[in-house]
């Protein structure tokens, strides 16, 4: 099947989740000149999309009635196979040679078992889970992780380039949930040594703005220690990425893991923080909420 052009202005899109990345996604998309209908659980936090110029729409089906390609970035795989399989999904209302492609962090077994039902339909399917947060998101800088037909991968070049700065084809379908889930296990044994980091400098009683001058230069410098360590010592907790998504993540990587044979210990030890974390009550809080729990294992209270 040759893939359809995608041309601003001409190629209609749809759009399924308004949250903390979804907002500045879409609107990228806006901003290029494509249009746009949405739709998200809570009305209300489509009202940016709208007032940009995106048109709302009742339910998933009804997003691709009226579109080309439908991007959906939801929370959790229940949420993607509720919006793309479900009665009232994207696939329900999809005609041959539409795209529909998930960019939510999902299983990719998930992405497998949606790129095949949609080939039943004569649809494309390509699973796209991004990475870089809400700054990413927001600077239109994000990673974009590809899987799925290459064709297609490259036909949606203008979409890619409106919300990313890199956009990579890993392979066929579930690809991109695996690149993404490499990602994930990489952040979490990085954010338990940014905290710990943090909580040895506050112990020792140094500046821990000069430190972090001195650290994100050198060797240790990482995305999380340029971009969460300021909003740490701030004492800033608000979700860039929530908690509960990331923990989601963990657990999906856990499981790949153990289907492919691998003791991954350290992603494991993460999956068991973040649980504290959540257990604490910050599973709405951001990331970098990992140094609370911390500090309360050493019974420091933190920014104190």
């Amino acid at each position: 099947m040759q893939p359809i052009p995608v041309i601003p202005g001409q190629t209609r899109l749809g759009w399924i989740g308004t949250g903390v990345m979804g907002v500045p996604m879409c609107g990228h998309l806006l901003q290029a000149g494509f249009s746009a209908t949405v739709f998200s659980r809570t009305r209300e936090k489509a009202q940016p999309l709208m007032t940009a110029g995106a048109n709302w729409a009742d339910t998933p089906r009804a997003v691709a009635e009226a579109s080309d390609i439908v991007f959906t970035m939801v929370g959790f795989p229940a949420d993607v196979r509720a919006v793309v399989l479900g009665q009232d999904g994207t696939l329900a209302g999809a005609r041959p040679g539409m795209v529909i492609v998930d960019m939510t962090t999902s299983e990719p077994s998930l992405a497998v078992e949606i790129a095949a039902a949609a080939a039943s339909q004569g649809v494309i399917s390509l699973d796209a889970p991004v990475s870089g947060g809400d700054i990413g998101a927001r600077e239109a800088r994000l990673s974009i992780m590809i899987g799925g037909d290459t064709a297609t991968a490259s036909a949606l070049e203008p979409c890619w380039k409106a919300m990313g700065q890199s956009f990579v084809h890993q392979g066929g379908p579930g690809a991109g949930q695996h690149t993404k889930l490499v990602n994930q296990t990489l952040i979490a044994g990085n954010m338990i040594g940014v905290c710990e980091g943090l909580l040895y400098a506050q112990r020792a009683g140094l500046d821990l703005h000069r430190v972090l001058e001195s650290i994100s230069r050198g060797a240790a410098g990482s995305w999380s220690l340029s971009n969460l360590a300021p909003r740490i010592i701030a004492g800033n907790f608000e979700p860039g990425f929530f908690v509960e998504h990331f923990l989601k993540d963990l657990r999906i990587a856990l499981a790949e893991s153990r289907r492919l044979g691998l003791n991954l210990p350290g992603l494991a030890l993460a999956e068991q923080l973040y649980e504290q974390v959540s257990a604490q009550g910050h599973a709405r809080s951001g990331t970098q909420a990992l140094q609370l729990a911390l500090a309360a294992m050493s019974g420091v209270e933190w920014g104190v």
